[in-house]
């Protein structure tokens, strides 16, 4: 039953989260690095299963990099080409892109002992989340199976373009900050009753056993005067 109930709330959440994804298109909000990392957060919140062994902040570090990693082809763009749109939505958005990254922030940490031990569903998820969110959120292709195909961004971005976005429209990301830090919540709220819920019924499970092998020892004694 609690297995049951786990199922239909998170069948919920993405329900709201689907949601969620139409109403930013209909107001053509396009993810900005504070959306791209309340959209990791949530991701992180939903699917994680790592056990937290590491420093938060060392943990929220993790999860703002990963989850704005795919736009490291904007500063590519700028200190090549002046352009932070010149190779934007290319390789850096696709699924082999977040396979290969994944899979080496997975590893990084016998590497690097600053790096949190991350398994590498939730590091390939944190940055295929950007890719989602990009692909839902704005009118713009993604490169989603590149090298098979490849669809980069129109349009020249200098660097005085890039800072003004990133610092000065952040206030668009207001709906989806909002947003995830409601699923994030939720969350929370959810998984500490399904602990205390499990703990309950473990407890109950002891009680449960202790009675019946003091019942037996009764018994024994009964039948031995």
């Amino acid at each position: 039953m609690v297995i049951a109930i786990s199922q239909n709330f998170y069948c919920f959440l993405f329900g709201l989260y689907f949601q969620f994804e139409i109403l930013i298109l209909r107001l053509l909000i396009m993810p900005l690095p504070i959306g791209h990392s309340a959209i990791g957060f949530a991701t992180h919140s939903l699917i994680s299963n790592d056990k937290a062994n590491f420093n938060k902040w060392h943990m929220a570090i993790f999860i703002i990099i990963f989850s704005n990693l795919p736009d490291i082809d904007v500063l590519f763009g700028l200190i090549l080409q002046n352009n932070g749109s010149a190779f934007h939505r290319g390789p850096t958005h696709s699924i082999l892109f977040a396979l290969i990254m994944g899979y080496v922030a997975s590893k990084s940490s016998k590497i690097w002992s600053y790096i949190p031990m991350v398994s590498f569903k939730t590091c390939f998820m944190l940055i295929l989340s950007h890719l989602v969110a990009d692909y839902f959120f704005t009118s713009s292709p993604v490169s989603f199976c590149w090298p098979f195909e490849v669809s980069f961004s129109t349009g020249n971005s200098g660097w005085s373009d890039v800072f003004h976005t990133v610092f000065f429209d952040a206030a668009q990301d207001t709906t989806i900050l909002f947003v995830c830090t409601f699923i994030i919540i939720l969350v929370f709220i959810f998984r500490r009753l399904y602990f205390f819920r499990k703990m309950k019924s473990s407890v109950f499970i002891i009680l449960r056993g202790q009675a019946l092998e003091g019942s037996k020892y009764r018994s024994v004694d009964k039948n031995f005067f």
